[in-house]
């Protein structure tokens, strides 16, 4: 096989990529703790969705690489479906290749029979595989690759090869339902050494084999002539033991010892092992593979051999990609289910970081839609980073939609390099190499430190890590002192943020901050700006605007819808004693 023998849905082969993985509190804070468990209920699917959703690389090729393999796998429901077909039949048949066996025993003939059926399945597996990747609608690079790949293993394995074998040894194991076995004797009645006489389809039939083998010893005439089987000694189920009788009979007149079952006795050469009641059917076929395996060594050498040329070939070359397909897969049923609801989603465009690094039209936060019924409640806002936009310090109203905009920001990084369509109209952006948060900390996390220590700490560690590709989203960061020393914390971090270069949402009440962010950006590169939530009139918009901070007109919005403007309050005032006055006069 040529060039990178493995192969990913996920990166382009052949090639390597640098990733940086989120961290727990990034991961919970962008709410893809809660996404992973929306998209799939199976908890080992959801640790396949959380560890593809959290390593990222800043490579456009990969993204744009898992973005047309998602729309390929979204939009052909009947491809997608067939592959669910043949990859859960290569799972099973890869667990079901785990034959229980001993550390140091040997493949057994039992064992190689399941092998061959095993090799069968695979192999119309692959030829189905083949053909349903061969579909003239499929598009993306991923799963035409994964079809070259899967010729490349075919080729390589030398499958014609194996189906002529396979012809060969076609016994199908769920056909045999009994054996012969040939025991050579000494004068003294002792097995000296054992053989097969036949694999059957049909099982023996009960009749008293105890009698026949007393009549066959005690009567001379009736002793065989030659070794072939006549068909004259018949089988008869044995009973479980009582006080050791029948296995007494069979030690004393032979030297047999025998392994009990359930269902009754195995011939066994040296060893007398007794069952368990509840493993005695599922166990007897390995001590039957253990006698095999003395008689047979011959054919179990050949059958091994056989099949042995095809070791390189297992069924984990392909089984190992099907988590890879289960994390579009999922995300595909899922986002079809909201979209059915009403909801928007979109294929993001990945492009190399220029003067525009972001341009996102009509987003929303995926996690939001999560609560949602109808999708008529969602606003939708246009965002764009360039080197003029580089740190938005937003403000607004307490319940405005802050949050909830920078998380929905930061999903759509996460979703969109995850490979997976983006909850917007349109998104095109540079991938970022990872992204950070700095949300409040639980209240638990800061008793060492205190609030403002932990968040101190905190952010020097966020800062020590990002770069010019970076994301960085906080959330009333350097809140939890007084308004002074937070301005002056907030302040000195925005500078020194402008000289990284990494995009930046800064989600505070600190309204003044916003009005200082042409100050902070006139000796940079990269420039700071001020983005609000528009209050249209003291009503919350959830509208993104980039704008001054609103600050005192949305307080006198808010004093003039309630009447306590000092004119009002002071109307109201001199209303209220020109009425009592009156009262006054007609009380008089």
């Amino acid at each position: 096989m040529s060039g990178n023998r493995k192969f990913s849905l996920l990166f382009p082969r052949g090639k390597e990529y640098s990733l940086k993985k989120l961290d727990d509190a990034s991961f919970h804070d962008l709410g893809l703790d809660v996404i992973c468990k929306e998209v799939t209920s199976e908890p080992k699917e959801q640790v396949v969705i959380a560890e593809i959703l959290s390593n990222l690389t800043a490579s456009p090729e990969v993204t744009n690489y898992r973005q047309a393999v998602f729309e390929d796998l979204k939009n052909l429901p009947d491809v997608k479906e067939k592959l669910v077909e043949l990859f859960d039949k290569i799972d099973f048949n890869k667990n079901f290749g785990g034959i229980r066996k001993s550390k140091d025993e040997i493949e057994g003939l039992w064992f190689l029979m399941h092998r061959l059926n095993q090799y069968r399945d695979y192999i119309t597996c692959v030829d189905a595989l083949k053909d349903c990747l061969s579909d003239e609608r499929i598009k993306s690079d991923g799963l035409k690759g994964f079809k070259e790949y899967i010729d490349e293993v075919y080729d390589d394995a030398h499958f014609n090869e194996l189906k002529k074998d396979l012809e060969k040894l076609s016994i199908d194991t769920s056909e045999i339902k009994s054996v012969t076995l040939g025991v050579n004797v000494n004068q003294r009645l002792e097995a000296i050494s054992m053989g097969l006489v036949s694999v059957n389809n049909k099982p023996f039939k009960k009749s008293n084999i105890v009698s026949n083998f007393a009549d066959s010893l005690s009567g001379g005439d009736k002793i065989n002539e030659g070794n072939e089987w006549n068909g004259d000694m018949h089988y008869r189920q044995v009973d479980a033991a009582k006080d050791g009788g029948i296995v007494n009979q069979f030690m004393g007149l032979a030297k047999f010892q025998a392994a009990s079952t359930s269902g009754g006795f195995l011939v066994r050469n040296q060893t007398i092992s007794q069952l368990t009641q509840g493993d005695a059917g599922a166990s007897s076929t390995f001590y039957l593979d253990n006698i095999l395996n003395r008689m047979l060594d011959t054919l179990v050498k050949n059958l091994r051999k056989t099949l042995d040329k095809y070791s390189e070939m297992a069924i984990g070359i392909i089984a190992d990609i099907i988590p890879e397909f289960v994390y579009y897969i999922r995300f595909a049923e899922f986002m079809n289910g909201l979209e059915a609801k009403g909801f928007k989603f979109s294929r993001a465009r990945a492009i190399p970081k220029g003067d525009v690094s972001m341009c996102a039209k009509g987003f929303y936060n995926f996690k939001l839609a999560l609560n949602l019924t109808d999708p008529k409640e969602i606003v939708a806002n246009d965002l764009n980073f360039d080197n003029d936009h580089t740190i938005y310090i937003l403000t607004g109203a307490n319940r405005g939609g802050k949050t909830t905009s920078t998380q929905g920001i930061g999903l759509l990084f996460a979703l969109a390099q995850g490979g997976v369509y983006v909850p917007a109209d349109s998104f095109e952006f540079a991938p970022a190499d990872c992204i950070y948060t700095h949300f409040p900390a639980d209240e638990d996390k800061t008793m060492d430190l205190g609030r403002l220590g932990e968040e101190c700490v905190r952010f020097k560690e966020i800062f020590t890590g990002i770069t010019s590709d970076s994301l960085l989203l906080m959330n009333e960061t350097f809140s939890t002192t007084s308004f002074e020393e937070g301005y002056y914390i907030a302040c000195d971090s925005v500078k020194a943020l402008l000289t990284k270069g990494a995009r930046t949402i800064y989600n505070t009440h600190m309204h003044k901050l916003g009005i200082e962010a042409a100050e902070f950006s006139k000796d940079s590169v990269y420039k700071a700006a001020s983005l609000i939530v528009n209050s249209e009139g003291g009503n919350r918009s959830f509208r993104l605007e980039t704008a001054p901070p609103e600050g005192l007109s949305y307080a006198m919005d808010i004093a003039k819808k309630y009447g306590v403007t000092y004119d009002m309050l002071m109307g109201a005032s001199g209303k209220a004693s020109a009425d009592d006055e009156n009262n006054g006069d007609n009380k008089a």
